[in-house]
């Protein structure tokens, strides 16, 4: 903790210094090798790093991402490190003490996702309010040895938040809020986690967003054991954002994916059994309602034709990007599809241009790592193949962890993007909302797509 402490204090002071702050970042943790090898990691991975180029030092990440973004980073990482790494904790508090952390981290992330809409500066602030609202309890369970046993033996008597909260005040004669209160102010943590311990009902958003993400988090984890709890969570932060509590549950699902991606690449993977699945909102919340696109042969001919004409006239890639994923929205009746570019390092896909239900999430939200669990996404990029999963697709090797997160059971379509004999993307579709399945010949109708767009590209480059 006085590490944790310490650090703080110094991205602090960094951040009042607009001339040196992003050398001296660098400097000030580089002698921690385990906290600069997992910023880096986060730094490079697809929830910050958009298709850039992968970056190799703590400043050029603070240069490319901003100071904000990995001070926090700096931040989140330590914290985990400091609490995850204490010892002498008996099982009972070590999983009270992971539980805890799981909803802060999770409470942090949809606290980002709910200011979506507010400026970068003011959602790097509350990210990190959010995820310091609960410090002062975790540094006690981490660190209070017999104490914390003690206590953790009292409150697994309480069957509700009120016995916990005077059984604990009680015994430490203060309540977990006032020691992060305590901390807060010792270690300069900002008038944002301030604001949000000593008023949290105050009506700016900010204030407003943390509160109501620490208790959707919690009541996602079981805290209240009620799904009505849920049920009115949600709904007030989709009254908060302005969106349906359909649209609400659909960005909270996508918000769920990218904790449980971040969590592993900060290395904290023991985290990943106490945080909140997709499963728990399966039941709530009524879905958004999408259009149905039927297949439409004459539709679909045409953007064959439009296409055949550019691949004539030499077109350039946007035109026919748009035009073949047209072809594949309305003409085979997809619900989404997206053309997803590679990464410089070629280990991750990041789209480009998404069409149709949630294209604007999912240019935000839709990346796919390539590693040993996706074989099918290796196969297709490898053997420059069009591929199909799905209960009705033929043999191809099996879709792994790419089911896990992001792409749907009922199926999906992928074909390499291809100039001359380069790969350097995937056309993607799939029908996840309106759960239909795919047949072979939509199959092959994508796949016709596909092959005549890369037909244009080639010859587009073949005359530059």
């Amino acid at each position: 903790m006085p590490a944790l402490g310490s650090m703080i204090r110094t991205l602090e002071q960094l951040a009042k210094d607009d001339v040196s702050s992003m050398g001296v970042l660098g400097r000030s943790i580089m002698h921690d090798n385990a906290l600069t090898s997992r910023v880096l990691r986060v730094a490079n991975s697809a929830i910050y790093n958009k298709g850039i180029s992968q970056v190799t030092t703590v400043s050029r990440a603070a240069v490319v991402l901003g100071f904000d973004v990995i001070r926090n980073i700096c931040i989140t990482a330590k914290l985990l490190t400091s609490l995850l790494e204490s010892k002498n904790m008996s099982e009972s508090v070590y999983h009270r003490l992971l539980k805890l952390m799981a909803n802060s981290f999770q409470s942090a992330m949809l606290t980002k996702m709910m200011l979506a809409e507010h400026d970068e500066e003011l959602q790097e602030e509350a990210f990190i309010a959010a995820l310091l609202y609960q410090l002062g309890e975790s540094a006690f369970w981490s660190a209070a040895g017999q104490q914390a046993d003690e206590l953790d033996s009292l409150l697994n008597k309480c069957s509700d938040n009120m016995c916990r909260l005077t059984t604990t005040r009680e015994y430490l004669g203060i309540s977990f809020n006032q020691l992060t209160q305590g901390l807060a102010r010792n270690w300069g943590l900002g008038e944002l986690l301030m604001k949000s311990l000593v008023n949290p009902d105050a009506r700016t958003p900010e204030v407003r967003t943390i509160f109501l993400a620490n208790k959707l988090s919690d009541a996602m984890a079981g805290g209240e054991d009620s799904s009505a709890e849920l049920q009115r969570r949600l709904q007030q932060g989709a009254e908060l954002m302005q969106l349906t509590p359909g649209e609400f549950k659909k960005r909270l699902q996508y918000c769920l994916e990218d904790t449980q991606r971040l969590t592993t690449d900060y290395g904290a993977k023991v985290l990943m059994e106490y945080l909140p699945k997709n499963g728990v909102l399966n039941e709530l919340a009524s879905p958004p309602q999408y259009q149905i696109r039927e297949p439409n042969i004459s539709g679909l001919l045409e953007k064959l034709r439009q296409l055949t004409s550019l691949a004539q006239d030499k077109a350039d890639f946007n035109q026919v990007i748009q035009i073949a994923l047209l072809g594949m929205l309305d003409g085979i009746g997809l619900d989404r599809c997206a053309v997803l570019l590679l990464s410089p390092n070629r280990k991750r896909l990041q789209p480009r241009i998404a069409l149709g239900d949630d294209a604007e999430l999912m240019k935000q939200h839709f990346a796919l790592e390539i590693n040993e669990e996706t074989q099918l996404l290796k196969y297709c990029l490898e053997r420059q193949l069009p591929c199909w999963s799905g209960k009705n697709a033929p043999e191809f090797p099996p879709a792994g962890s790419l089911l896990q997160r992001t792409l749907p059971e009922l199926g999906f379509l992928m074909a390499p993007l291809r100039v001359e004999n380069k790969i350097i993307g995937i056309f993607y579709g799939d029908r996840a909302n309106s759960n239909r399945d795919i047949t072979q010949a939509e199959f092959d109708s994508f796949t016709h797509v596909a092959q005549l767009a890369n037909l244009c590209f080639s010859l587009a480059f073949r005359s530059l």
